[in-house]
């Protein structure tokens, strides 16, 4: 199996086109092409990383963390980031990163922290916009269903926890076929009405192509009418951080304590705990301040993120408790998280987890 096949599972999962401006998403060294013989999944690549997966015969690490963000004016293993890039290059290891678009996902980093947790019934916390548009198009009522299918085959008409979703209107379309054309009905010269449905459906902005391939394919039409129309809605199953609430609600020192339990966490840094009972939890994997006042905002009665610097405390305004658990805390299980997608994906092949703890941080007690 080529590493191209492992690619294409995990951007069909996570799209490359949901990571933010700043990231390096991808692959960053190797190439698709080679043959895969095994997997090592990480949050980082570091050299220590790709010296573990060609050890344990992993010629593909795929990584959390982009080992490079920024452009490399010299490779000559002077700081982390080259020592990486010569040892990837030199053991032939190839690294993918899965980063801001793993993310940006309604089951990624924050549902896999919220699931730790217990935390149930969630949602996206700041879902984005500008990432669904709507296509109309016109088909013989006879081809309407076969038409249909095909746009959902290809990903589109799914709005929340519904699929298959679309609205259609019956009408009268015309045209007239000129010299050379091959019209499927009607003829040469004579203005045709025939009895049409006018097909709406939503679909995700990335999906454009293959939905309007497999419409065209579809259709019975030699030439297809169609309009494609960009939405200004939010797309709800997609943004940063999770919300969602406990089945019972807990003291917020007895719910601390369950958070450093089930994150293996020596010291956790939060504002006041202002004798608040928890039961709606906001989290967020990495660096999450950012979304500080979009939880308070949502009615959160704590939000657990990481790299909260000192200044950003002050913004929970004493509305609800903002805790910092780290950013490698935060996204530890993203390993898990990975290794369970490609593992129940590639049946018959080695997934692993990297045994290298690549936490820069350490707590001193």
């Amino acid at each position: 199996m080529q590493i191209a096949e492992i690619i294409s599972f995990l951007e069909q999962s996570a799209p490359l086109s949901l990571q933010e401006s700043y990231d390096n998403a991808g692959l960053i060294t190797g190439s698709s092409a080679w043959e895969c013989t095994g997997v090592l999944v990480s949050l980082d690549a570091t050299e220590e990383v790709i010296l573990e997966a060609k050890s344990k015969n992993c010629n593909l690490v795929v990584a959390h963390h982009p080992i490079v963000f920024g452009g490399l004016k010299k490779i000559n293993g002077k700081n982390y980031v080259e020592k990486a890039v010569i040892a990837s290059i030199k053991n032939d290891v190839a690294v993918y990163a899965i980063h801001t678009n793993l993310d940006n996902i309604i089951n990624g980093v924050s549902a896999k922290m919220a699931e730790k947790l217990g935390v149930i019934n969630t949602h996206i916390l700041q879902s984005k916009q500008n990432l669904l548009k709507k296509l109309y198009t016109f088909v013989p009522v006879a081809h309407a269903e076969q038409v249909r299918s095909a746009i959902f085959k290809a990903g589109g008409g799914t709005i929340g926890l519904y699929d298959e979703c679309s609205f259609n209107v019956k009408g009268t379309g015309t045209f007239r076929a000129t010299e050379g054309a091959n019209p499927f009905v009607g003829e040469i010269g004579t203005r045709h009405e025939e009895e049409e449905i006018k097909l709406e459906i939503i679909f995700p902005a990335w999906l454009e192509k293959q939905v309007i391939t497999a419409m065209i394919k579809a259709h019975p039409y030699e030439e297809v009418a169609y309009d494609i129309v960009a939405l200004d809605n939010r797309f709800q199953s997609v943004g940063a951080g999770m919300m969602g609430e406990l089945k019972e609600p807990m003291p917020a020192k007895e719910f601390l304590q369950l958070v450093k339990n089930q994150f293996h966490l020596s010291v956790i840094r939060h504002t006041p705990l202002l004798e608040k009972t928890i039961r709606k939890v906001a989290v967020c994997g990495g660096a999450g301040s950012f979304l500080t006042k979009t939880a308070m905002a949502a009615g959160a009665d704590i939000y657990i993120t990481g790299d909260v610097k000192y200044h950003e405390f002050f913004d929970a305004e004493n509305g609800m408790i903002l805790a910092d658990i780290g950013h490698w805390e935060s996204e530890q299980f993203t390993i898990e998280l990975l290794a369970d997608w490609l593992s129940g994906k590639f049946l018959n092949f080695a997934v692993l987890k990297t045994g290298v703890k690549t936490n820069p941080v350490e707590y001193f007690s």
